[in-house]
């Protein structure tokens, strides 16, 4: 086989330019970190990449939702508990007191009937309380303050609950409906669509809860007030009264007691509820530590590996070009006289 110069050349610069080309890759590897900088260096890497990087954006989404929703949710618990106390301390300082007849007198209460109305107006400014802007006991309309207390001319208390009135029985199916409103996030669970088009319960968070949902709304079979805010202000107004109705009293102390046992358990839910998110932040946290590493592993370039190869591959180049030097070895011509 004859092997000409004009081949020996051609081979050493191909062989040198892979070596190059070798030497480059190397050298961009270790100066970027990755295994690889473009789709067409490693495909399947490179989509198995992608497909792992919208899991980790679309998990960072679920993540943020979460820890909104839990926010949103420990707001409601504030003023719930807050409510709940308020309530308490109606009842132990206030309640049965007036009932006592030492501390019966007309005097001892208008003072008690003063600490009602206060204690109204508190639990009042609880159920209209916000996160960021938004009311969290307003159903799924948080623009609007969800609670409004007016006084009319004859004396009586009006509460309306985003301007429904919620002690007039023509409105009962309008509250019932309001006290059923949802407001709905995905937190990862396969939002699903039921054959009406509304929301799958089981797939996704309701952060919604009515105010009327926890104080109560309508009126008992006696006419009274179901609301815990308009049984607050009634039971200011029979303490005020000259002549002391005990009966009336001693019911609608009663029926207030019920509507904060109401709250109570709405709290104990709220709590529940709670449970549920912390437990769905742990996972999509591990969830998220899982593509990180799956991620590092696929995209990001083990160092030492890489500065190693980047070493072989400069002792390789430089041995290319030392080869060079002695490609063209003395022939039968030199030595021609």
């Amino acid at each position: 086989m004859r092997i000409t110069t004009n081949a020996i050349l051609r081979n050493y610069k191909s062989n040198l330019s892979n070596s190059l080309t070798n030497l480059d890759l190397a050298r961009t590897k270790v100066m970027t970190g990755r295994n690889f900088n473009s789709t067409a260096e490693d495909p399947a890497s490179a989509l198995r990449a992608a497909t792992l990087e919208r899991k980790y954006m679309r998990n960072q989404d679920y993540l943020s939702t979460v820890k909104d929703a839990q926010s949103f949710q420990d707001a409601q618990e504030d003023a719930a508990m807050q409510i709940s106390d308020i309530a308490r301390n109606l009842l132990k300082k206030y309640g049965l007191e007036a009932l006592n007849g030492t501390n019966g007198s007309l005097e001892t209460r208008r003072t008690y009937a003063d600490a009602w109305k206060g204690a109204q107006e508190s639990m009042l400014r609880s159920l209209n309380a916000t996160y960021e802007d938004k009311f969290v006991f307003s159903g799924n309309n948080g623009t609007n303050p969800p609670f409004t207390l007016e006084t009319a001319a004859d004396g009586t208390q009006v509460l309306k609950y985003r301007g429904v009135d919620v002690n007039d029985p023509a409105n009962q199916a309008i509250l019932d409906e309001l006290s059923k409103e949802t407001s709905y996030v995905d937190l990862g669970f396969g939002l699903a669509l039921d054959g009406n088009g509304a929301v799958d319960p089981a797939s996704a968070f309701n952060t919604a809860l009515p105010g009327i949902k926890m104080v109560g709304y309508g009126q008992d079979a006696d006419g009274n007030p179901k609301n815990m805010i308009l049984l607050a202000g009634e039971i200011s107004k029979v303490l005020r009264e000259d002549t002391f109705d005990r009966d009336q009293y001693k019911k609608l102390l009663d029926s207030f007691e019920g509507r904060r046992n109401d709250v109570l358990e709405q709290v104990t839910i709220l709590g529940t509820q709670t449970e549920f998110l912390t437990t769905t932040k742990t996972r999509l946290e591990n969830s998220e530590l899982s593509l990180t590493k799956q991620l590092d592993s696929i995209v990001n370039a083990d160092m030492a590996g890489a500065i190693m190869d980047f070493s072989w591959a400069q002792y390789a180049y430089n041995a290319a070009l030392k080869v060079g030097t002695q490609i063209l070895s003395p022939s039968f011509i030199d030595f021609m006289s």
